[in-house]
C-alpha cells in the first residue's frame, strides 16, 4: 500500500539510507508477507503494520552502514530479522539465517523464495548443533538476552578475526564488564531508529589478540 511505501521511504531518508525502487518494492513485499504469516504463525508480537516498518525493517537497516564483512550469519533470526532486510539491501553479501523454530524457518524459506534472495541461506537448527564448514566473518543477533550468552552460544560460528554484532537497546554496561577476557568491545554505536522509543545500540565485539 502507498501509505507503507511513504512511511518506509520517509524513515529510510531519516537514517540517510538511499535505496533503489526495486529494493523498496522487495522490502514492502517482505513486509506484506510478515503481516500475512504473522496472523497464523505468531512470528512477532508487533501487530501494527506501521510499527513493523519502524521496529523491524528500519531497526534492521539501521545497522547497514556498519556491516563490513564478507559473510554474515543472523543467529536466532526469527522471521528473518535483521537478516532479510540486510540481504535485500546487500545482494552482494552472503547471509545465513539460523533459527531452531520450525514455523519461523518455514517463513524464512518462503520469504527467500518469493523475494528471490539468492544470497540467503536458511538453516533450521539449534545454534550449538550447527557447525559450518567455514566460519563466518560476522555473527549478528538481536535476539540474545545477554552478550555473554551470545558469545557462549555463537563463538564456534565466528572466525578468529571475525566480529560479533550485537543489536541491543540501552547501553549494557554490566554485560560488557562481565565479558570474558578473550573478547573485547571494539566499538559501540548509538543507532537512530525513527518511529521507536528508547535507545538502540550496536555493539561490535571481537576476539582479544594474544
Amino acid at each position: 500500500m502507498q501509505q507503507y511505501r511513504n512511511l518506509l521511504e520517509q524513515q529510510c531518508h531519516q537514517i540517510d539510507l538511499q535505496l533503489s525502487d526495486a529494493q523498496y518494492q522487495q522490502l514492502l513485499k517482505y513486509h506484506a508477507l510478515l503481516i500475512k504469516w504473522n496472523k497464523a504463525f505468531n512470528l512477532t508480537a508487533v501487530r501494527s503494520p506501521e510499527e513493523m516498518i519502524s521496529r523491524h525493517l528500519i531497526d534492521s537497516l539501521s545497522v547497514l552502514p556498519y556491516i563490513d564483512v564478507e559473510s554474515l550469519i543472523d543467529v536466532g533470526s526469527g522471521p528473518g530479522l535483521p537478516g532479510i532486510p540486510l540481504a535485500i539491501c546487500r545482494p552482494d553479501l552472503p547471509i545465513t539465517l539460523l533459527d531452531s523454530n520450525i514455523k519461523k524457518s518455514r517463513f524464512q524459506f518462503q520469504a527467500k523464495a518469493e523475494l528471490g534472495l539468492d544470497n540467503v541461506a536458511v538453516i533450521h537448527e539449534r545454534v550449538e548443533k550447527y557447525h559450518p564448514e567455514i566460519p563466518f566473518d560476522g555473527v549478528i543477533s538481536r535476539a540474545f538476552a545477554s552478550l555473554q550468552d551470545m558469545i557462549h552460544w555463537t563463538s564456534h560460528l565466528c572466525s578468529d578475526s571475525g566480529v560479533f554484532l550485537a543489536m541491543k537497546g540501552m547501553y549494557p554496561e554490566e554485560e560488557i564488564e562481565l565479558l570474558p577476557e578473550s573478547i573485547n568491545l571494539r566499538q559501540s554505536i548509538r543507532l537512530t531508529v525513527p518511529g521507536t522509543d528508547g535507545e538502540r545500540h550496536l555493539l561490535m565485539l571481537g576476539r582479544t589478540s594474544t
